[in-house]
């Protein structure tokens, strides 16, 4: 009983995490679309949720030049980011698709709620079960 709750439970937080970490892809994808030559970028969902496995903590950032930023990013390691596939070519080289971005990160948005209500309602259940409700 207790395996099959912790099991439900790690592969949610696996699922948030993952959402959590698309979320940061997509916005980067908008914040940098009027930047030339930047590729847009995104990973396979389903294909990292059937990958991921245990704790994944932050990295640290590589710092091969000078002029870089120091810091942690919060990505999570293994997750394999992809190129977009240019549909509309630009002339300064930038594959940002405005409105598929938009369109993607709202359904990652509503994807990563309902995760997260899930997840609350299994807490709640389990309270109530605890109480004897």
């Amino acid at each position: 009983m207790l395996g099959s709750i912790d099991q439900e439970f790690r592969f949610l937080h696996s699922a948030l995490n993952l959402r959590a970490e698309r979320q940061q892809v997509l916005a980067s994808n908008i914040a940098n679309a009027d930047t030339p030559n930047y590729k847009a970028r995104d990973f396979d969902f389903a294909a990292e949720l059937r990958q991921a496995g245990g704790q994944r903590g932050a990295l640290t950032m590589a710092v091969t030049s000078s002029g870089h930023l120091r810091g942690d990013v919060s990505s999570l390691p293994g997750v394999k980011e992809l190129y977009r596939t240019d549909v509309q070519p630009s002339i300064d080289g930038n594959t940002v698709n405005m409105d598929m971005e938009r369109a993607q990160f709202t359904e990652n948005a509503l994807h990563y709620q309902f995760i997260a209500d899930r997840i609350s309602g299994k807490v709640r259940d389990l309270l109530l079960a605890a109480k004897g409700q």
